[in-house]
């Protein structure tokens, strides 16, 4: 019996919309990441990008748990000299939400070309609404 291996030609993707709102932002990035590479299918194979499209809507409405409202920091550098900023989570939830779960999702996926086409497949939005409707999306339930 052999081994069955995946392409992109037998690859079928489907599209999920993941409501963020109430959630841990920990725990959501874990789920999404792992529809984006799909190891939820029977069908995974590693080397192959073989995962859904995820949206994610009501990414202003993430919740973090303990202190870390204000002493999780989010870091950018100006490729200056002394340029480096920092940025606390309750900043960064006020000014650009979807930002803080592409962060996280993108933390949690492969690194290289193939984490970089999976991170592709990824829509972020702040609040209820999304473009997506074309691609009749299912609602995907996440875990606990």
């Amino acid at each position: 019996m052999k081994t069955y291996m995946a392409n992109n030609q037998t690859v079928e993707r489907r599209w999920f919309v993941v409501d963020a709102a109430g959630k841990t932002l920990g725990r959501l990035a874990t789920e999404v990441a792992t529809l984006l590479r799909g190891k939820h299918k029977p069908t995974f194979t590693p080397h192959v990008d073989c995962g859904d499209n995820v949206i994610v809507i009501n990414a202003k409405e993430i919740e973090l748990t303990g202190n870390k409202w204000d002493q999780k920091k989010y870091y950018r550098h100006s490729q200056y000299p002394g340029g480096l900023k920092e940025t606390t989570a309750r900043v960064m939830n006020n000014t650009y939400p979807e930002r803080m779960v592409e962060f996280a999702v993108k933390g949690m996926l492969p690194k290289g070309r193939l984490g970089r086409q999976m991170y592709k497949k990824l829509y972020v939005y702040a609040g209820n609404e999304h473009p997506h409707q074309a691609q009749q999306p299912a609602l995907y339930e996440l875990k606990g």
